[in-house]
Parts: structure tokens; C-alpha cells; sequence
């Protein structure tokens, strides 16, 4: 029955009123009959022109759209009818229009006039926590729990996300804390004042309550989550403890278990996280999902037998995602040169966010089996679906370039793609090394100080322009301010500490240069960083150590020009 209708036959019902016998209430008051709960009586009512033209006004906005003309008018409809069914249709149109004042007068009178009516109740609480009013809202809170006390536990677990939108966490704890009084033995009741406490920064109240509530209901696996989560904010230990305890208690509590999962791989413990899996595996033998996680755990562990087979025996399962599992076991079987396979699995990744990088991955293989001219080709065939993918695609066919010394040909591609996308951080980035590569060094801090102007906390940039500054032995003042800027962005990157020791060296500060150099190598042992340490060491004349770090980088990267470079130039001397 649509809206019309259905206030035409109340319109009807109105006028019927006027037919009905007199009914003495228990007050001495006049009532025309019941409603069909039996929770409210209908006054008796004239018909008059003044209701019907507010009621006919009402229903006219309301086909409009007119909300405002229409809560005006069932506001004074409800006042003059003292009708409990018109008092809920204002009510209605009043929340609707979002007339808070108007919302709260039409609910009064409907809660005035149908007292035991739940649904009024509702709306009044509702509308009171929505506006802020929790005072207000507490006795209807109140008498809606006590309406039905067997289905207080389902009025408490809905109450806690009602106020969890509260602005004012102390407020709804304090709220909370008065409705669940009544409820001492109701775990449902202190579920809901600890997560009030939890949002309020009450840890130590949110993890008694909790408690209790666990104390009441100790397979209550949700309690016993969030009671994990709180411990966590409070002591790691404890949490540690309280999780394996209540596995040892409850082993099937799956949920907890994985809520345990993620503490140990917030904390990066990637062993117990995959024990905790394998037990998860064991309760749920065809679960794909977990015989992928325990694939990527192991992966993350460098066991890579181990990922191999738990990523095969979750695409057994039929993993909804092959494409994923696809990817890592190319990654395995590239880490394992096993190319022929490594090529097959990458091959097979049909689609979603690791396509582009699989067909990459691919190219890089290609290129090592059959040379560039395949590997770039294989890279044309691929359409790129916007700029981020094609800037993508061409830094992988650079790196491929830069792989045969194409050098010329990296920094033309690079100059093709920024004639695409202008101003495109990495391109820009990309092609500043490349033109600093060929010897275009105005090109290359042109490029750095466009990427700086974009992108002021890019360290990466500051580092790359004062060590090509450094570099070359011009503006060293001016390249240490920018490496410094660097460190100071990001200060734990031994790739920026190796160019704070090595424009050190540049300006003749051989200690200090040594002490920021040893510090990078310490933290990366990369074999340029090993050609500027070994090269500083020489300098200062520990020709023996020099040697030493040079042979031991060079038996780990055999080839790297930078490396071979350095030993060649010194030690021919």
C-alpha cells in the first residue's frame, strides 16, 4: 500500500472516530478504542476543517519532497489530534528532514501518548544519542533493556555499536557503565561497558569488565579477542600469555587464533605466526585461504620448499585468486633459477594487481635467455590501462636497457615517456640518473630540482643531486647540505649515509667520511658502497683492508662496474 492510501484510510479512521461510542477511561478520560496492541487508545477526534487542511498540506509536501512544510504540519497535526499514530508519523518525517527540535517534541508526545510502545522508545533513543543527548536517551535505553530481559544480551551487544558513534567517550562510558547496573550477571552487559572503556582510553576498566564478562562466559571467543586487543595496548607479554592459555583451553577457537596470527606478525615472530597457521590447518584441512597464508609465511622465512607447497596445495583447493599464487611460485622458481618454470608461472598470471609486474618479471628472464630484442617486445605487446601503468612499463624497459648498457637508448625512452606524462616523479627521477649516466648533467639537475619542487620530501632526490654534485667535485658545500637534507628525511637509509661519507671524502674530511661510510656498510654491504669504503680505507692508507672489502664484494657481485672500476683505478696505480 503506498503512502496515499495508507493516510487516506487513516484519514477514514479519524472520521470514524467521531462515530464511536464514549469510553470511560481509567482517569475520567475520553478514549474512542484501542490499537491493535492494546498498548494505547485512540482519543476521540472531530474532523475538522483546520486538521484536514494541515493533514492534506502534509501529505502534498511530502509528494514534493517539501520535508520542512510537511514536519510543520504533522507537528501541529500530532498536537492537535494527540493522536499516537499521527505523533509517529511526525515523528518519522521529522527525523527524515533532520529537525532535531521538531523530531524531539513528536517522539515526547508519542512516548506520552503510547508509553509502552517499543518502537517509540527506539526512535527517542536513537534520536537522543544521535543529537548528543545521552541523558535524555537513558531512560528509554533503560526501559527498552527491561522490556524484554531474555533479550537484554542482543540490547546490550546492539547498545555498544549505537554509542560507539558517540563523539564524547566519556560520556557514553559513563552512560554505559549506568544502563549495565542492573545486569551483574549478564556478560553481554560488561562486553559493552569494557568496549565503552576501550574507546574512552580506559584500558585498565575496558580489561576488568572484559574480564568479567569471560569470567561469566568462558568460551565466549569475541571476548576473548577483544580481551587480546586490550592486553596488547597494556603489555605484549601478558596478551602473549593470555593467547596461548585460552588456545590451550578452547584449541578450536579459530577466530582467537587468527586474532593471535596478527599480534605475532604485528610483532614480526613469522615462525610461531606460521605455527599458529599450521595448527589452523590442521582443524581446517581444505581451507585454501590458510595454505596460502602459511605459502607467504614461509616465503617470508626463506623456506622456500616449504612455500612451494602450500601454495600448490591452495591452488588445489581452488584459492579463488590463482593469479596470486601464480606470481610467488614464479618468484620462487626465479629466486631458485629455474627459469623455464619460473617464465611458466608468470605466464599464467592472467590478470589482477600483479599482471603488469609478472609480464616484467618475465621480460627480465627473457632477456637473460634470448636477449633484449625479445624482452623489449615482449613488453610492447602489453596495454597499459593508464599513466601509472605506462610509467610502469617504461621503467622496467629502461632497467632491461640498463642491463646492456644501452645507456643512450635508457635516456632517450625516458625523455619518450615524460613527453607523455610531464612531471612524472619516478620518470623524472629515472632520467636524471640516465642523463648523469651519459654525461647530460644539466639535464640531470634540471630533472632532481623539478623532482624536489614536486616533491619536497623526497630524499631520494636530495641524495641523487648532491652526490652527482659531489661526484663530479663542484658546489661540494652545496652537495652536503643536500645530502644532509637526505638523512634528515630519511635517516636509516645506508644508500644516503654512503653519499654523506662519501661527499665527506670529496671535501677532504677522510675520517668522518670513513665513520658514515663504515655505518652504510655495516647496514648494506652493496658493492658500491664497498668501491667508496674500500676507496677512502686506500686513502688513508689501510691498502690491505681496502683490498680485503673489495675481493669480498666482489666475489658476491661479480661484474659490478662500480666495484671493478675502483680496483682498477687504485690499484694499478
Amino acid at each position: 500500500m503506498n503512502f496515499r492510501m495508507y493516510w487516506i484510510w487513516l484519514l477514514l479512521a479519524l472520521a470514524g472516530c467521531m462515530q464511536l461510542p464514549k469510553v470511560e477511561g481509567p482517569q475520567g478520560a475520553d478514549f474512542a478504542g484501542k490499537t491493535q496492541k492494546g498498548q494505547s487508545l485512540v482519543p476521540k477526534q472531530e474532523l475538522t476543517s483546520e486538521i484536514l487542511f494541515d493533514f492534506l498540506l502534509g501529505e502534498t509536501a511530502l509528494q514534493r519532497d517539501n520535508l520542512d512544510v510537511a514536519v510543520e504540519s504533522y507537528t501541529r497535526l500530532a498536537k492537535k489530534t494527540r493522536d499516537p499514530r499521527i505523533a509517529e508519523r511526525a515523528t518519522d518525517i521529522a527525523l527524515r528532514a533532520r529537525r532535531s527540535d521538531e523530531a524531539e517534541q513528536a517522539v515526547v508526545l508519542w512516548i506520552e501518548l503510547e508509553p509502552d510502545a517499543i518502537n517509540a522508545r527506539q526512535a527517542a533513543a536513537a534520536l537522543f544519542v544521535s543529537i548528543g543527548k545521552l541523558e535524555k536517551a537513558r531512560p528509554h535505553l533503560e526501559k527498552l533493556l527491561s522490556s524484554d530481559r531474555s533479550a537484554a544480551d542482543k540490547g546490550f551487544m546492539h547498545l555498544s555499536r549505537l554509542l560507539s558513534r558517540h563523539s564524547d567517550k566519556n560520556a557514553t562510558l559513563k552512560l554505559m557503565r549506568q544502563l549495565a547496573t542492573p545486569y551483574p550477571d549478564l556478560p553481554e552487559a560488561h562486553f559493552a561497558v569494557s568496549q565503552a572503556a576501550w574507546s574512552a582510553n580506559q584500558l585498565e576498566l575496558a580489561l576488568q569488565a572484559m574480564k568479567r564478562a569471560l569470567a561469566l562466559r568462558p568460551d565466549w571467543e569475541i571476548a576473548a579477542i577483544h580481551q587480546g586487543r586490550i592486553l596488547q595496548k597494556i603489555a605484549n607479554a601478558e596478551a602473549m600469555a593470555f593467547y596461548e592459555n585460552y588456545l590451550a583451553k578452547y584449541p578450536k577457537a579459530n577466530d582467537m587464533r587468527i586474532a593471535y596470527v596478527r599480534m605475532l606478525m604485528s610483532e614480526k615472530n613469522f615462525a610461531s605466526a606460521r605455527d599458529q597457521f599450521e595448527k589452523l590447518m590442521v582443524e581446517n584441512p581444505f581451507n585454501a585461504d590458510i595454505a596460502l597464508a602459511v605459502g607467504l609465511l614461509s616465503l617470508e622465512l626463506n623456506d622456500i620448499a616449504g612455500a612451494e607447497e602450500n601454495f600448490k596445495k591452495a591452488l588445489d583447493l581452488g584459492y579463488e585468486d590463482p593469479d596470486n599464487i601464480y606470481f610467488n611460485l614464479g618468484r620462487i622458481y626465479e629466486v631458485t633459477q629455474q627459469t623455464e618454470k619460473a617464465m611458466e608461472f608468470y605466464r599464467q598470471v592472467s590478470g589482477g594487481e600483479r599482471y603488469l609486474l609478472a609480464q616484467i618479471r618475465y621480460a627480465v628472464l627473457l632477456l637473460r635467455k634470448e636477449g633484449i630484442g625479445s624482452a623489449r617486445h615482449h613488453l610492447h605487446q602489453l596495454s597499459p590501462e593508464n599513466d601509472q601503468q605506462y610509467a610502469q612499463l617504461i621503467l622496467a624497459e629502461a632497467q632491461l636497457l640498463r642491463e646492456v648498457n644501452a645507456h643512450d637508448e635508457v635516456f632517450n625512452l625516458l625523455d619518450k615517456g615524460l613527453s607523455k606524462i610531464p612531471d612524472h616523479p619516478d620518470l623524472l627521477y629515472d632520467r636524471a640518473l640516465a642523463a648523469d649516466k651519459i654525461g647530460m648533467f644539466d639535464i640531470t639537475e634540471r630533472d632532481l630540482r623539478k623532482l624536489i619542487e614536486l616533491r619536497p620530501d623526497n630524499a631520494h632526490a636530495y641524495n641523487a643531486l648532491g652526490y652527482s654534485l659531489a661526484e663530479r667535485g663542484l658546489r661540494l658545500p652545496e652537495a652536503l647540505a643536500l645530502i644532509k637534507k637526505a638523512v634528515e628525511l630519511a635517516p636509516d637509509d645506508p644508500y644516503i649515509m654512503d653519499s654523506l661519507g662519501w661527499v665527506y671524502y670529496r671535501m677532504g674530511k677522510l675520517n668522518e667520511g670513513l665513520n658514515y661510510l663504515n655505518l652504510a656498510f655495516a647496514s648494506r654491504p652493496d658493492p658500491e658502497i664497498a668501491a667508496h669504503l674500500g676507496e677512502v680505507l686506500w686513502a688513508k692508507g689501510a691498502r690491505e683492508d681496502a683490498e680485503k672489502i673489495w675481493r669480498s664484494a666482489l666475489e658476491a657481485n661479480p661484474g659490478n662496474e662500480v666495484l671493478l672500476d675502483t680496483m682498477k683505478r687504485l690499484m694499478q696505480e
